[in-house]
């Protein structure tokens, strides 16, 4: 198996050698009978430590991102935080983008700060700034492309070069592209993490997160730190995942599709200040973003003439768009960084424009889309 599109469908998952069953079971036992002591089957022996339904989207998300290793957590912070405990300590130092999710900002300046971890935030499409970021203590280089809200694009391969240089690690949080976009290990990187709630899941029905790696040494130290910590995946949420896995491919491609639309008539609306999408030509990193993605995302984020109060209107008036967090499912959502996912950078050098407005734009009808926007923006 090869194609992407077979591999979300079948990587991890034969049917199931006992009955036949084409979908994985659900394997909601926390704990798994053993042959004598020490005799697993499988190897399995406790839930934490693994589970059936579990190692099969491991698997799958693997294969998708052309990775060795991968596991699955409760959430896309919880994956974080496991792969920065398992490769730093007091002391190290990591380079963060100067965008990046308010989430992974306050993990890294309000929670590992705590435990010793310095951080310098930067613009990582700049990479003269990233060299001049990195110390010799630095041992993660910290990647969003496309970033979360103002979507940035950083050049993956020369970003690991530079890492590798120093003896750090690169991370690619590739949450915005999904693996169907963009493989980040493919083009150097050492570690690629995701929020499985979003685009991998779907459905805005499960929380998730999972963490893929090539090299052995890294892998086996995030095992050792998933399971001494227990920030897993449990079964049903696995399940869930693998069944949105199923129908990523064709959902990004209409993902897409819908987003190119909507710039289009935004671009042109007296209303919109600008336009922050990878796919325009005079975007910065457009053609960054066309050598590494397959294709631009369905993520768009605009500024509004008339500031804050402008974009807190519009975000209230839309109908099929829906005012919520979060991101990545079959449904549009529309919503203000600045007061809602990335409230926690406010007063920081992440801090996110107040005319701003994130749109996660869904699977829906595209001219419904584009109406409902019209009509919200006057």
């Amino acid at each position: 198996m090869t194609g992407f599109e077979t591999l979300a469908i079948h990587a991890g998952q034969e049917p199931d050698p006992t009955t036949g069953a084409v979908v994985p079971p659900l394997h909601l036992s926390s704990t798994f009978k053993q042959d004598g002591v020490g005799g697993l089957r499988g190897g399995y022996e406790y839930a934490r430590s693994g589970n059936p339904t579990r190692q099969a989207l491991e698997e799958c998300l693997a294969a998708l991102e052309g990775g060795s290793k991968a596991f699955a957590f409760a959430s896309g912070l919880a994956a974080e935080d496991t792969l920065l405990r398992s490769v730093a300590r007091p002391g190290t130092h990591v380079v963060l983008p100067n965008d990046a999710y308010g989430g992974s900002y306050r993990l890294i300046a309000g929670v590992l700060s705590n435990w010793g971890i310095t951080h310098t935030s930067v613009d990582l499409s700049d990479l003269d700034a990233v060299r001049a970021a990195i110390r010799p203590e630095t041992k993660v280089v910290w990647c969003e492309t496309p970033t979360n809200p103002l979507l940035g694009i950083a050049d993956i391969a020369a970003l690991a070069g530079m890492a590798h240089d120093a003896g750090a690690l690169l991370v690619v949080d590739n949450t915005f592209a999904s693996p169907y976009l963009q493989q980040p290990l493919t083009l150097g990187a050492d570690a690629v993490v995701h929020s499985t709630t979003k685009y991998l899941g779907g459905h805005s029905d499960v929380v998730g997160g999972a963490l893929v790696v090539n090299d052995a040494e890294l892998a086996e130290k995030v095992g050792y730190h998933q399971n001494a910590v227990g920030a897993i995946a449990g079964p049903f949420d696995s399940w869930l995942t693998l069944r949105g896995i199923k129908t990523l491919a064709v959902r990004m491609e209409r993902h897409c599709d819908n987003a190119e639309r909507i710039v289009e008539v935004l671009q042109n609306h007296a209303a919109v200040a600008a336009v922050r999408y990878p796919g325009l030509p005079g975007h910065p990193g457009h053609e960054t973003a066309a050598k590494q993605m397959r294709r631009f995302g369905g993520m768009v984020a605009v500024q509004l003439v008339g500031g804050l109060g402008k974009a807190l209107d519009v975000v209230s008036k839309t109908q099929v768009f829906t005012l919520a967090e979060s991101l990545g499912g079959v449904e549009s959502l529309i919503e203000h960084p600045g007061k809602m996912t990335h409230q926690s950078v406010a007063g920081s050098p992440l801090e996110v424009p107040d005319d701003l407005i994130r749109l996660s734009v869904g699977i829906e009808n595209v001219d419904d889309l584009i109406g409902d926007l019209l009509q919200a923006l006057g």
